[in-house]
């Protein structure tokens, strides 16, 4: 059995109030069972405050997870607040650690904290994952080394975020600690049936413009279609040698990978982060040479359609205990001019019945597909991810 519900408090001045809040409801909210486990996610503000710190160290049990721009549970809806999302059982178990820095690399302190907590008798079904955002090293980078380690589990998370102009004063939490460049996680053991879903945009923004990735490295693209990559944007009409892509933010490349040993057919949505003084185009994950691409033109309005069709059809499955969202925080951004909270007014209509928690990534970490117990772990840019459990 496994029971889930969400948790919150607005109180970001008085850590003592915050954290008596969060219990209130929790004692009010559900029972605990035998294993319990928290993903907190939150504004930075509540990290600078001590709130943090004083409810991770407080709680009935272990927490993970990031700060965020804004973010929902049940009954809650909001840029500047804290959430937790409760998850107890008697038959799924929860390990949780943090590792050491990643300033010099990613693999040995990932290894070293999942060989830490790992239970040597039994191979978990289900990770969530929450590293930090860092510019030497894409999201792509992470999610092939926990393929590397734990190749037969899926991994689901988010990079930590905030509201900042350059998105990178995210920070990863664990228990009470708040970290930029260290990387918190839960490995989940027992009886757990996880599904996932990926939205990106409908079909029909979907631009003329296509290409063949002929020259790349990592994140980097060096000639799309065997052209130099900044002559091959500026014949398409959008890029600046040198410059922020600005605008361009928006404007999506959904990537077919042929060339993978993994692909699955599942297409992935990669960002154009800027273009260098060379005229190669820097994107926000990898992209191996071959892939192919087809442009796509995203609106609030693309958004907020797909987003809401996608997450009612979980209304449909059978035995869901709780869903996980995480929304790449361009999707948030589209819809500062209006109103910065519609995109998950429309998630919270579509799981208004389920316990759920949905929040902003700075990267999103979701299979495409689970075949036979082995998963396709993928990191995607600028795409909605939900787990169900």
């Amino acid at each position: 059995m496994l029971k889930c519900v969400g948790l919150y408090t607005r109180e970001v001045d008085e850590p003592e109030l915050a954290l008596s809040e969060i219990l209130a409801q929790l004692s009010e909210k559900v029972e605990l069972m035998e294993n319990t486990v928290g993903i907190i996610m939150c504004h930075t503000e509540f990290v600078d405050s001590g709130v943090v710190k004083h409810i991770g160290e407080n709680l009935p049990f272990e927490v993970a997870g990031s700060t965020t721009s804004a973010q929902a549970v049940n009954g809650l809806i909001s840029e500047m607040a804290l959430a937790v999302f409760v998850i107890t059982s008697d038959t799924v178990r929860f390990r949780l650690a943090m590792t050491e820095s990643m300033e010099t690399e990613i693999e040995g302190p990932l290894r070293a904290a999942i060989e830490r907590i790992s239970d040597d008798t039994e191979q978990p079904k289900l990770a969530i994952a929450f590293p930090p955002l860092m510019l030497k090293n894409s999201g792509d980078d992470i999610m092939e080394i926990w393929t590397k380690i734990l190749p037969e589990v899926p991994v689901f998370g988010t990079l930590a975020v905030d509201d900042s102009a350059d998105l990178s004063g995210g920070k990863v939490i664990y228990r009470g600690e708040a970290e930029k460049i260290k990387h918190s996680f839960i490995l989940f053991y027992g009886d757990i049936n996880p599904r996932f879903l990926i939205a990106t945009l409908p079909e029909a923004t979907k631009l003329p413009h296509k290409g063949e990735i002929t020259k790349s490295k990592s994140n980097i693209v060096y000639e799309i279609d065997g052209r130099n990559a900044y002559d091959y944007l500026k014949n398409v009409g959008f890029a600046t040698a040198g410059e922020s892509i600005g605008v361009f933010w928006f404007v999506p490349f959904l990537l077919s990978q042929q060339k993978r040993e993994d692909y699955d057919g599942v297409p992935v949505v990669r960002g154009l982060a800027s273009v260098t003084e060379e005229g190669a185009a820097i994107f926000r994950g990898r992209i191996d040479e071959g892939s192919v691409f087809t442009l796509l033109n995203m609106t609030a309005e693309d958004v907020v359609v797909e987003t809401k069709a996608k997450l009612l059809t979980i209304n449909d499955m059978p035995d869901v205990n709780g869903v996980i969202v995480f929304s790449c925080v361009v999707r948030h951004l589209l819809h500062l001019h209006k109103n910065p909270l519609e995109e998950i007014e429309h998630a919270n209509e579509a799981l208004a019945d389920l316990p759920f928690m949905m929040s902003y990534a700075g990267g999103e970490f979701c299979p495409t597909s689970v075949k036979d117990g082995v998963p396709v772990n993928r990191f995607h840019n600028y795409s909605l991810v939900a787990l169900v459990i």
